[in-house]
This record gives C-alpha cells, structure tokens and sequence, in this order.
C-alpha cells in the first residue's frame, strides 16, 4: 500500500475524565491487559501494508512516546517513511470538540506535502476495533468517491460520537451524538492527499473546527462527495471509563476476541521482556485474560490483569481490571472495579463497585 500515508490524532480529551486519564491521553489507555489503544490504529494501518504514519501527539505525550518509541513494534522504525511524532494542541474537553482539528492538520501541514503518495488514511484511537484498511481504499477507489467516512449502524445512544444524516448518494449532514440505529461515524477515513490539502486552504479561517464539521457545516459537502463504507466487525468506542470498562469485559468472550484479532491482521504492541505468568499451587482462575510476568496464588474469575500482577493467598479478584504492577494481598476482595497501576491492596480490603459503575481506584503515585 505504498499509495497511502496514515495520519493518526491522539491529542484530544474525553468529555468526562476520570482519574485513568488525569495522567495519561486515552490512546494510552491499558487495553486486554497487554495492549494500549494506539495499537489498534497503528495496527489497522501498518496490517494494510502503509509504511507511513504520523502521528500527532497530546501535550501529556511521556506515556505515548514511552509505549510508541520509534515504531519498531509496528515495523515502522525504517529509513524510507516510518512513524513521524508530531505535535498538537490541547483543546480542553468539550463532548462536541472535534478530533480531527484542522489546526493541528495545519501545523504539520509538511507531514502531507512532503510524501508523494496519492491517498492519506486518517484515525482517531478512541475506537477499538480491527479494520481491513487495503479493502477500505479499494472500495473508495471503486466508488469514486473523494472522501469514504468508516461508519456502523449505532446499537445504543451515545452522546460523544459524531453521527452523520446519510441518503442514497452518501452523507448531508451531521449530529452530535447518535440514537439506536443512526449512523455514527468511527472515527476513521480516506482521500485524496491533495483534497486534504486544499481543506486545509478551504478552511484556514476556521482552523478551530474539526475538519469533517467543516465540511458539513461550510455547505462544501454538496459539492465534495462523502460515501459511507459500513464497518460489520466487532467495534468498541472508549469514550468514558464505563465504556472502558465494558469493553474488556467484552473482548473475555472467545468468540468477540476472534474478531478483533483475526490470525492475519492480529494487533501489534510493543514487546516486553516478562517470564510467562506463573500460576501457582492452590490459586483458581477462571475465564480471564492474565498478562506475563504475573503471579497468581489466589482466585481470578472474569478480570483482565496487566503484566507483574501479585494475587496473593487468600485473595479474590472477579469482573475486574487490574493494571501493571498492583498487588492483591492476602485476604483482599476485589470486586467490579479498575485498579490503576502500582497500587497495593492491603491485607483484608475490600474494594467493590457494580457492573453498572464500577469503582475506580488511580494510578499510585510514583
């Protein structure tokens, strides 16, 4: 797919924050105990064969960068293309903010002008899900189109996802927020560079607005064609920390898991150098994602653990997720909640939320 570039943004906030992002942007995220949410964005793209990514980075970047480094993990560590860090600008929270600013477009303006290939493919990381991008471009290629928006059918309302009003020919509006059955829009895109290029030009006086906003708002999308492309694989918006939540109790379905990483587009992370998770003598665990290096004396049932995660004697562990480095000592329950890294569960706490809010203990601090 040397005809495509990648453009991912990763510096937008969540309209309702909690303490998972007051130190880290949502593309970090912890996700199924091993991966960080930029890894389905990077893996979409890389898995298709693009061999150039930019990616434009929040003002909170140390945990990105961290977890990215220079693309090796995705094979993007190459001296023709690669994986470009780029900056952006941090514009608050609002639930209607756009994540394709077309003032952070602008100011990596160069990004686009200095690669030749014909089509940029654009994405967002709040979105997790796995998607055939090669068969993307081919369909927009086929349909003429000059823009071909990634959408689903919405199975449940949310507020944070930008909704489009469609007809027969493609797109003629939009909404924020979607209802049962609406069109919503995740987050993901394809065009002509040059057409990128001369938005950018089209829309300098409104560089504050999303770039698809722009498009619908400015009255141009009567006169630039946007097609739909429905997206019929397994998908989970991560906009708050229930959904966040939701969705890694969803992917402890086997049969969700096949979905969102088939054997030949399966999701990339950065390696780790952690011995196997060791389950010892007496410990039960039942249907539950444990990730390496952890050491389990205790009972698990229903949870997602990161790496170098202690379950002691005597501890118990259910519907929950717990990240890297938390230890669970003896006698401790933990029960519908998400434990952020580095913490230690005394001896004999209780820790208990529902499935409907689950409780929410942050990162310790370092």
């Amino acid at each position: 797919m040397e005809k495509a570039v990648g453009l991912i943004t990763a510096n937008y906030a969540v309209a309702n924050p909690t303490a998972l992002t007051s130190g880290r942007p949502v593309a970090s995220m912890p996700f199924m105990g091993r991966y960080r949410l930029v890894d389905f964005a990077l893996s979409n793209m890389v898995n298709a064969g693009l061999r150039t990514v930019g990616l434009i980075m929040p003002n909170n970047y140390r945990s990105l960068i961290d977890h990215v480094g220079s693309g090796k993990d995705w094979d993007l560590d190459r001296k023709d293309g690669g994986l470009f860090v780029m900056p952006g600008s941090n514009f608050g929270t609002a639930r209607n903010g756009g994540r394709f600013l077309l003032r952070d477009l602008e100011e990596n303006r160069a990004f686009l002008t200095r690669n030749s290939q014909e089509y940029v493919v654009l994405s967002t990381c709040n979105f997790v899900m796995n998607v055939d991008v090669k068969k993307l471009i081919a369909d927009h290629e086929a349909s003429g189109a000059d823009v071909t928006v990634l959408t689903k059918k919405a199975t449940e309302a949310n507020p944070d996802i930008l909704g489009f009003e469609t007809d027969s020919v493609g797109v003629k509006g939009k909404k924020f927020g979607v209802e049962f059955g609406d069109t919503e829009f995740l987050d993901m895109a394809v065009m002509k560079r040059e057409l990128l290029l001369d938005m950018l030009d089209w829309y300098s006086a409104i560089d504050h607005k999303d770039l698809f906003c722009a498009l619908v708002e400015s009255g141009d999308i009567a006169r630039v064609s946007v097609r739909t492309h429905d997206y019929e694989g397994y998908v989970a918006p991560i906009f708050d920390a229930q959904s966040y939540y939701k969705a890694n109790m969803d992917l402890l379905s086997p049969s969700t898991l096949e979905q969102l990483s088939p054997a030949d587009r399966f999701i990339k992370t950065k390696a780790h150098d952690n011995p196997p998770a060791k389950f010892e003598p007496g410990s039960h665990v039942q249907n539950s994602l444990v990730s390496a290096g952890s050491r389990l004396y205790g009972a698990v049932k229903d949870s997602v653990l990161s790496r170098d995660v202690v379950i002691e004697k005597g501890a118990t562990v259910s519907n929950s997720i717990i990240m890297q480095g938390v230890v669970v000592k003896e006698g401790a329950h933990v029960e519908n909640a998400i434990v952020d890294r580095g913490n230690v569960i005394a001896e004999g706490a209780e820790y208990r939320g529902t499935p409907e809010e689950a409780l929410i203990m942050a990162k310790a601090s370092e």
